[in-house]
């Protein structure tokens, strides 16, 4: 081997090497500090690419969730309010057999007409109140229904269907001004309420049914989320366990390398001990 003072050949080599291992220590701590092998596209630019695509397919799908859940609490609130309505037909129509009874008086027909109007205002209350987010499902002011998201590209959508619970309309034909002040008018509101009350549980079973499946949708949504979440830490997490065994591993090679240049680097003292034993 040529001894020089100009080049020194296993120096410059030993110094590659440790440059080599503290670019893989860096590699190995930025994993550590970010628990990502793949934190940008400089470490893998397709897997990367893949990753990123599916990172926004994530966040357009939580977009979507949040269109269900707006739904899904819209439903709720209209389902609750018509299973109430429901309730009260049940118990008008109890007031308007009793005032078809033509051996009551006059004061205890009027108790039930004003018991009658009553629960007729209450419903009037009730389709005022049902309403969440601005959107009233059961009081008309909705034809034929809202759509929500359906997927990340907003290409598709499902639909929560309005159903119009207002007096004197197509499904509760008792108007406003019904009364039981007489057996025809009490046998008259018996009528519209008994096809009112099957109107009304068919507009709630369409309800519910719509319901249901924007619910079964939102589940699905929630692990397709999941899913694409897994996925992408698939490609892009780090394994903590083998990046920690290769740290101490980089750890020891760096000392041996700094070791390697120390010696290296000495080898010109055999020139001066050459010249000083000659």
């Amino acid at each position: 081997m040529t001894l020089s003072i100009h080049t020194n050949t296993a120096a410059m080599i030993a110094l590659q090497n440790l440059n080599k291992t503290n670019d893989q220590l860096n590699d190995v701590q930025n994993r550590l500090n970010t628990g990502l092998k793949i934190g940008g596209a400089k470490d893998n630019s397709a897997i990367y690419a893949v990753a990123q695509n599916m990172r926004s397919d994530v966040k357009a799908l939580g977009a979507v969730q949040t269109s269900l859940d707006r739904a899904t609490t819209i439903g709720d609130v209209a389902l609750a309010a018509g299973e109430a309505i429901s309730d009260l037909l049940v118990e008008m129509r109890e007031k308007a057999t009793a005032a078809m009874d033509p051996s009551i008086d006059t004061f205890s027909r009027q108790a039930y007409d004003a018991d009658f109007k009553a629960l007729i205002e209450q419903v009037q209350v009730i389709l005022a109140n049902a309403e969440f987010d601005g959107a009233n499902m059961l009081n008309g002011s909705i034809t034929g229904g809202i759509a929500f998201l359906a997927d990340a590209d907003a290409s598709r959508s499902v639909t929560l269907g309005a159903q119009s619970f207002s007096l004197g309309g197509s499904i509760i034909t008792v108007p406003s001004t019904s009364s039981l002040g007489t057996v025809t008018l009490a046998s008259a509101a018996v009528s519209q309420i008994k096809s009112s009350l099957d109107n009304v549980n068919q507009a709630l079973a369409n309800l519910g049914s719509d319901l249901k499946k924007i619910e079964a949708h939102s589940k699905f949504v929630g692990k397709l989320m999941d899913s694409l979440t897994e996925g992408v830490g698939n490609l892009v997490d780090a394994d903590l366990a083998v990046e920690g065994a290769r740290l101490q591993a980089l750890q020891v090679k760096q000392q041996l390398g700094v070791q390697a240049l120390s010696i290296a680097n000495s080898q010109p003292q055999i020139i001066l001990n050459l010249l000083r034993g000659g």
